[in-house]
Protein backbone atom coordinates (compact mmCIF):
# COMPACT_ATOMS: atom_id res chain seq x y z
CA UNK A 1 0.00 0.00 0.00
CA UNK A 2 2.78 2.55 0.60
CA UNK A 3 4.72 2.14 -2.46
CA UNK A 4 1.03 2.86 -4.52
CA UNK A 5 1.48 6.10 -2.54
CA UNK A 6 4.84 6.84 -2.79
CA UNK A 7 4.34 6.11 -6.97
CA UNK A 8 1.48 8.58 -6.62
CA UNK A 9 4.05 11.46 -4.97
CA UNK A 10 6.68 10.38 -7.88
CA UNK A 11 4.08 11.11 -10.67
CA UNK A 12 2.45 13.93 -9.16
CA UNK A 13 5.97 15.76 -8.16
CA UNK A 14 7.20 14.66 -12.08
CA UNK A 15 3.79 16.37 -13.33
CA UNK A 16 4.28 19.78 -11.08
CA UNK A 17 7.68 20.19 -12.67
CA UNK A 18 6.38 19.92 -15.94
CA UNK A 19 4.08 22.72 -15.15
CA UNK A 20 6.32 24.39 -13.33
CA UNK A 21 8.94 24.50 -16.51
CA UNK A 22 5.62 25.68 -18.70
CA UNK A 23 5.13 28.35 -16.47
CA UNK A 24 8.47 29.56 -16.45
CA UNK A 25 7.99 29.99 -19.50
CA UNK A 26 4.91 31.56 -20.38
CA UNK A 27 4.50 35.18 -21.07
CA UNK A 28 3.30 36.39 -17.82
CA UNK A 29 6.53 34.81 -16.35
CA UNK A 30 8.59 36.77 -19.44
CA UNK A 31 6.93 39.94 -18.31
CA UNK A 32 7.47 39.49 -14.67
CA UNK A 33 11.42 38.51 -15.54
CA UNK A 34 11.79 41.49 -17.30
CA UNK A 35 11.07 43.81 -13.98
CA UNK A 36 12.44 41.48 -11.52
CA UNK A 37 14.59 39.31 -13.07
CA UNK A 38 13.20 36.10 -11.95
CA UNK A 39 10.18 34.39 -13.08
CA UNK A 40 6.74 34.41 -11.28
CA UNK A 41 5.95 32.70 -7.87
CA UNK A 42 3.71 30.63 -8.69
CA UNK A 43 6.17 28.56 -11.24
CA UNK A 44 9.40 28.60 -8.99
CA UNK A 45 6.83 27.35 -6.27
CA UNK A 46 5.60 24.87 -8.22
CA UNK A 47 9.48 23.63 -9.15
CA UNK A 48 10.26 23.93 -6.02
CA UNK A 49 7.21 21.45 -4.93
CA UNK A 50 7.40 19.38 -7.77
CA UNK A 51 11.16 18.18 -6.81
CA UNK A 52 10.29 18.03 -3.18
CA UNK A 53 7.61 15.52 -4.26
CA UNK A 54 9.42 13.55 -6.58
CA UNK A 55 12.33 13.15 -3.89
CA UNK A 56 10.21 12.29 -1.62
CA UNK A 57 8.50 9.62 -3.98
CA UNK A 58 11.84 8.30 -5.12
CA UNK A 59 12.90 7.99 -1.97
CA UNK A 60 9.93 5.95 -0.10
CA UNK A 61 10.05 3.18 -3.50
CA UNK A 62 13.89 2.87 -3.26
CA UNK A 63 13.69 2.51 0.81
CA UNK A 64 14.07 -1.63 1.95
CA UNK A 65 11.34 -2.48 4.59
CA UNK A 66 12.16 -4.41 7.20
CA UNK A 67 10.77 -8.76 6.71
CA UNK A 68 8.45 -9.74 9.54
CA UNK A 69 9.05 -13.10 10.22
Amino acid sequence: MYKAIFLALLVVGVALVIFGISASQSLGSDISRFFTGSPTDKSIWMLIGGLALFVIGLVGLLRRTKAST
